[in-house]
C-alpha cells in the first residue's frame, strides 16, 4: 500500500477517534454539571430493591455516557462502604443497559452537521456568562463533536474498501452464515475475541464501538460482524472496573468480579444464540426499513442511507443483547452475589476503608465523586462519635484499659489519614472543568475534614491528660468532667446527624448551647480553682485537669466551626 495513502487513513481514524472521544467526555461533563443535585440524588436513591438500583444504574450511565465511569463509581462506593454488594449488582446491571444509548445517539443523521454543531456550540461555552448555560454549550459541543469525530473516521475508512489487501485480512473476521454451524460459531467467536482485546487495550468500550460502527457504516465489515465484535466489546469492557479494584476491600472486588461475570455469562449465552437472534433482529429491521442489514450492499444504494441502517442495527443488538442479558439474570442475582462471595473469601484480618483505594477516574465524575467524599466525611462523624463513647468509658471505669486506649489513639491516627486523603482527593477534582456549586461544596467538605481531624486531636489529648495523672481523680473533679463530657458528646452528636443529612438549619441551636456548654466548662474551672485556693489539690493535678476542660471547650469551639460551614457561614 502507498505509504502516502496509509498516512492519509491513519491521520483521519486516529484523528476522528480522538475527537470523538473528547466529545463523549464533553457530553459527559456537561450532562453531569447540568443535573448536578439530580444526580447525586439518583445516586442515593438506590436501595436493596433490584429493579429500582438497575433504573439508577440506567440513569447514571447515560448521564456520565459510560458504563466504566459507572462500574468504576460503584466499585469505589462499595469500598468505601456507601453501597452493599447486591446494590452494586444492581447498579452494574443497569450500567450495561445505560451505556447502549451511545450506539442510538449515532443512529440520528446529523453526521454532516457535527462540525457546525461543535462550532456553534463552543461559542456559548467560551463566552457565557451563566454557569447553566455554559455546561449545557458544553454538552452539545461534545454531541457536535462525537459526530464529527465519526464522520472523520468513516472518511478515513472509506478508501480500505478499495485495497485488496486489507479486504483478504477482513475476510479473516468475516462471518460466513451460509457454512456449517461449527465455522459460523468460530468465526462468532473469533469477532467477539477481537472485540474483546481491542476494548481491553483502549480501556474503552465508547472508542471500540465508534470503530465498529465507522468500519461497518462504510461497508468495510459486515452487519453481522460488526455485531459479533459488540458482544466482545461487552467482555472488554469489564477489564477498567477490575482494575479499579484492585487493592481494595473484599466487598469492592466481589462487586468488579459480578460485573466480570455477568458480562462473561451473558455473552457466552448470546453467542450460543447468535445466528438466530442476528436474523431475527436482521428481520426486524426489514420490517421498519425494507431493507436487510445482512444483504445490503454501501455500492448498490446511498451511502448515508446504508450508514444509518447498519448503525441501527448496531444499536438493536446491542440494546437487545444488554436488555435481555438484564431480564435474565435479574432473578438470579443473588446467586451472582454468592457466588462471587465464595470467588473472594473475606481476609482473616479487618479491613478498613480508604478513599486513596479509589480508581482515579472517580475523579471524572465529580458530581457523584463528591457524594463518595461525603461517605468519608460520614466515616470521619461516626469514628468521633466512637472516640467519644470510648473515651467516656474509660472515664467513668476510672482505670487504665490498654485495649481501649489504644482504640482510640489508633483512631486518631486513621482520622488524620482520611483527612489528608480527602484534601487531595477534593483538590485533584476541582482542579478540571467543575461547576460552581460542586468547588464550592468540596471547600466546605475540606474544611470539615479539617475540623474533624482536630476534633479526634482533642479527643486523644484527653486521655493523655487523664493518663498524665494515672487515672487518679476523686469524685468531686470527676463528677463534673463527666457532666461536662456527656454534655460535649451529645452536643458533636447532633452536629454529625446534620453533617450526614447535609442540613443548615442547626446554627441558631449551635450558637446556644455551645455558650451553654462554655458557661459550663468556665463553671466547673472555677470551682475547682476554688478548691485548689483551699488547699484540696496538688497543683500537678490542677494544671493537668485544667487543660482538659480545655480540650472539651475546644471539641465544642470544632463542632460549632463544622456548624457554621454547614450552615454556609464559613
Amino acid at each position: 500500500m502507498d505509504v502516502a495513502l496509509f498516512f492519509k487513513i491513519a491521520s483521519q481514524v486516529i484523528g476522528g477517534l480522538g475527537v470523538f472521544l473528547l466529545g463523549m467526555k464533553h457530553m459527559s461533563e456537561g450532562l453531569q454539571a447540568v443535573a448536578g443535585d439530580r444526580l447525586r440524588k439518583i445516586i442515593s436513591a438506590v436501595t436493596n430493591n433490584r429493579v429500582m438500583a438497575v433504573i439508577v444504574g440506567i440513569v447514571v450511565t447515560c448521564l456520565v455516557q459510560s458504563s466504566s465511569v459507572t462500574t468504576v463509581m460503584v466499585v469505589g462506593f462499595v469500598n468505601s462502604g456507601i453501597m452493599t454488594l447486591m446494590q452494586a449488582i444492581g447498579v452494574i446491571f443497569g450500567a450495561n443497559i445505560g451505556t447502549t444509548i451511545t450506539g442510538w445517539i449515532l443512529v440520528l443523521k446529523i453526521g454532516k452537521y457535527g462540525l457546525p454543531i461543535l462550532g456553534i456550540a463552543a461559542f456559548f461555552f467560551l463566552f457565557s456568562k451563566k454557569d447553566r448555560l455554559r455546561y449545557i454549550g458544553m454538552t452539545i459541543m461534545g454531541i457536535g463533536m462525537v459526530f464529527f469525530g465519526l464522520e472523520l473516521m468513516k472518511n478515513g475508512f472509506k478508501p480500505l474498501r478499495g485495497l485488496d489487501e486489507f479486504n483478504a485480512w477482513f475476510q479473516a473476521f468475516h462471518i460466513h452464515m451460509d457454512s456449517g454451524l461449527f465455522q459460523i460459531y468460530a468465526d462468532i467467536i473469533k469477532c467477539a475475541a477481537v472485540g474483546m482485546i481491542l476494548t481491553m487495550i483502549v480501556q474503552s468500550s465508547s472508542a471500540t464501538l465508534g470503530i465498529t460502527i465507522g468500519l461497518a457504516a462504510t461497508g468495510v465489515i459486515e452487519f453481522q460482524t460488526a455485531a459479533a465484535l459488540v458482544m466482545g466489546e461487552n467482555i472488554g469492557t469489564t477489564i477498567t472496573a477490575w482494575l479499579a479494584s484492585l487493592g481494595t476491600t473484599t466487598t469492592a472486588k466481589r462487586a468488579a468480579y459480578a460485573h466480570v461475570l455477568f458480562n462473561l455469562l451473558g455473552t457466552a449465552w448470546f453467542i450460543a444464540l447468535f445466528p438466530f437472534a442476528i436474523k431475527a433482529l436482521s428481520a426486524l429491521i426489514a420490517a421498519r426499513t425494507g431493507f436487510n442489514p445482512m444483504d445490503i450492499c454501501i455500492d448498490t444504494m446511498d451511502e448515508t442511507q446504508f450508514g444509518v441502517i447498519v448503525t441501527a442495527g448496531i444499536a438493536l443488538t446491542h440494546t437487545t443483547f444488554n436488555v435481555t442479558n438484564v431480564i435474565v439474570f435479574l432473578p438470579f442475582a443473588g446467586l451472582l452475589g454468592k457466588l462471587v462471595t465464595r470467588m473472594v473469601p473475606e481476609k482473616d484480618t479487618q479491613e478498613i476503608s480508604h478513599l486513596t483505594y479509589l480508581d482515579v477516574r472517580m475523579l471524572d465524575t465529580p458530581s457523584i465523586g463528591i457524594v463518595q467524599s461525603q461517605g468519608q466525611l460520614n466515616f470521619m462523624a461516626d469514628s468521633v462519635d466512637t472516640m467519644i463513647e470510648q473515651l467516656g468509658s474509660v472515664l467513668e471505669s476510672g482505670k487504665s484499659d490498654e485495649k481501649l486506649e489504644q482504640k482510640i489513639f489508633h483512631r486518631e491516627e486513621i482520622l488524620d489519614n482520611v483527612q489528608k486523603e480527602i484534601f487531595l482527593f477534593l483538590s485533584h477534582m476541582v482542579s478540571g472543568q467543575v461547576p460552581f456549586d460542586i468547588t464550592t461544596q468540596a471547600h466546605m467538605q475540606m474544611r470539615i475534614a479539617d475540623e474533624y481531624e482536630s476534633l479526634s486531636d482533642y479527643v486523644a489529648n484527653v486521655l493523655k491528660g487523664v493518663k498524665k495523672v494515672e487515672y487518679k481523680i476523686d469524685d468531686a473533679a470527676l463528677n463534673p468532667l463527666l457532666t461536662l463530657h456527656n454534655r460535649v458528646a451529645d452536643y458533636i452528636k447532633k452536629v454529625n446527624e446534620h453533617v450526614k443529612t447535609e442540613n443548615p438549619d442547626l446554627l441558631t441551636w449551635a450558637v446556644t448551647e455551645g455558650t451553654a456548654i462554655s458557661e459550663l466548662m468556665k463553671e466547673i474551672r472555677r470551682e475547682h480553682i476554688a478548691q485548689l485556693q483551699k488547699e484540696e489539690g496538688s497543683p500537678y493535678f490542677s494544671i493537668a485537669y485544667t487543660d482538659i476542660l480545655n480540650f472539651y471547650r475546644r471539641m465544642k469551639d470544632h463542632a460549632l466551626n463544622i456548624a457554621e460551614v454547614i450552615a454556609g457561614e464559613k
